[in-house]
């Protein structure tokens, strides 16, 4: 018999709250969570009183090549990952030429490297839009058995051990051969993708496969024409509700076309369950303003869920999870003002990539968005703080404050000016973001001149409460396209267009 004093017992569970604390610090998927909030909650290392240390500790060029823009997805990242050398941290990062590479994060060492077999080829030739290649940011299930989920160019899903590379199970076809999907979603035992552009032909929708069972079954629920492209994919809230945002298209709700809405689907039954699309829907598709072009963010405000959300127009939107928009689903609970895009510019403005939220020790529940291009001449006043002109974009900060019984999106603070920016991440009185250098504009532009055009990518943090700039690192190597970033354990993660992976820490690590 094993007899346990009251002080063993206090040990135990405080070593069980530290290594649940140290595990909950990983990146397993786009934004941090399948709320897609770009908040790391239990980051511990990074903080506003050191964010200005932050130095490059190493970077590698992966031999991934890329495939008309798409080259290398945001990185993700998981700790005690047992291995034959320890116990050791992993980024994972997936590539456009059906790659899927593992690098240690302490010393930027490749452990190893899968390569797809397609045999399969598609029917259309591919373009800047549809590269035919592995797009969809990898989700990572954390658990005992780390398990890195990759769909690659055909279709197929391939569960990875995170260790070493070998399959979990064989392949299983998941998604049609060739579309564009975007980051994977593991939630509640079924990985979940959004599938938009119709690249090889394929229906725009929402896919789903049970993890759980040995059958591996697929769902779907299929979305027509207007596709869901944001570059997180779907969010999902904690209750299970699929959040998506959709593009450019037909709007007939009797058909099940939505373009340019907010769409709530069941993440079990794979069926709508509400919508809400904007009253001047039919501006926004015939001046290609999609709403689809970002991912929404689920996040709790005074005890209830909310949804924000935005697009191409430039404006940002609230809505109550339980309610888009009233009993004619054209009604939100907050339709901002235009914070950008003054000239209705469809490849260049507006709000792009997703969102990072963050609750802050004073309560107060903040917003942040990735705004293309200048502020609104008739917004930027609202601003109470702003740190320069902003051009080529910006972060923009706002606070959820109750304006009468329901909330609003105060503006806070304008960032300076970043070449075209990724979506932000946050942690601890800090936001990061990443200036992309990308050459965005698609009027009469190919792929080899947007590559030309484009400049190099920067990472820049910011001050969560006023914008002031923290940090600011030199120049990349290249520029990223439809990236973002990952924090974890005191390191942020960045992958480029030309093949490199980089990792920032403090000057002052303590390892």
């Amino acid at each position: 018999m094993v007899h346990r004093t009251k002080s063993n017992v206090a040990l135990f569970c405080l070593t069980v709250v530290a290594l649940a604390s140290r595990l909950s610090a990983d990146w397993l998927t786009f934004g941090g969570d399948s709320q897609r909030t770009g908040w790391a909650k239990n980051e511990t290392i990074l903080n506003r009183t050191n964010a200005a240390t932050l130095e490059l500790k190493w970077k590698i060029q992966i031999d991934n090549v890329p495939k008309e823009l798409t080259s290398l997805a945001t990185p993700v990242v998981v700790d005690q990952v047992k291995t034959p050398r320890g116990i050791k941290e992993f980024v994972v990062v997936a590539g456009s030429s059906d790659n899927v590479y593992a690098i240690d994060a302490d010393t930027g060492k490749l452990i190893w490297k899968r390569t797809f077999k397609i045999t399969a080829n598609p029917s259309r030739t591919s373009n800047t839009l549809c590269p035919f290649a592995v797009n969809a940011t990898p989700a990572i299930d954390g658990g005992r058995m780390k398990t890195a989920y990759v769909i690659a160019s055909d279709g197929v899903l391939h569960a990875l051990a995170v260790e070493d590379g070998e399959d979990r199970f064989p392949p299983v076809p998941f998604v049609p051969a060739f579309s564009k999907n975007w980051s994977l979603n593991l939630f509640d035992g079924s990985l979940y993708t959004a599938i938009g552009q119709r690249c090889n032909g394929v229906a725009s929708g929402v896919y789903a496969i049970d993890l759980k069972s040995p059958e591996h079954m697929v769902r779907s629920f299929q979305a027509g024409r207007p596709g869901i492209w944001g570059r997180a994919g779907v969010a999902i809230s904690p209750s299970g509700t699929i959040f998506g945002e959709s593009g450019d298209g037909t709007f007939d709700p009797d058909a099940g076309e939505f373009a340019d809405s907010f769409l709530a689907i069941s993440a079990k039954e794979m069926k709508l369950t509400d919508s809400y699309t904007p009253l001047n829907r039919e501006w926004l598709t015939r001046k290609d303003l999609d709403m689809g072009c970002i991912s929404p963010l689920v996040f709790s405000f005074h005890g209830k869920e909310y949804l924000v959300g935005g697009g191409k127009e430039g404006r940002l939107f609230l809505l109550d999870t339980r309610s888009f928009g009233g009993e004619t689903h054209r009604t939100p609970l907050f339709r901002s003002e235009l914070f950008t895009n003054e000239d209705v510019n469809y490849s260049g403005h507006g709000f792009w990539g997703a969102f990072a939220t963050v609750e802050d020790a004073k309560g107060t529940r903040w917003i942040y968005a990735p705004a293309w291009g200048p502020p609104h001449p008739a917004a930027a006043p609202l601003f109470p703080m702003s740190n320069g002109d902003a051009p080529h974009g910006s972060i923009m900060a706002f606070r959820v404050e109750m304006k009468g019984e329901a909330p609003v999106l105060a503006p806070a603070w304008i960032s300076r000016d970043l070449d075209v920016p990724e979506p932000p991440i946050a942690a601890n009185g800090v936001v990061y973001a990443l200036s992309s250098g990308e050459d965005v504009q698609q009027y009469r532009t190919s792929t080899a001149e947007r590559v030309r055009g484009s400049r190099k990518a920067t990472l820049h943090a910011f001050d969560s409460d006023t914008g002031k700039e923290l940090f600011a690192s030199e120049p990349l190597s290249s520029f990223t396209h439809f990236g973002g970033l990952a924090l974890s354990n005191g390191r942020i993660f960045i992958a480029t267009y030309d093949g490199y992976v980089y990792a920032f820490g403090l000057k002052q690590e303590e390892r």
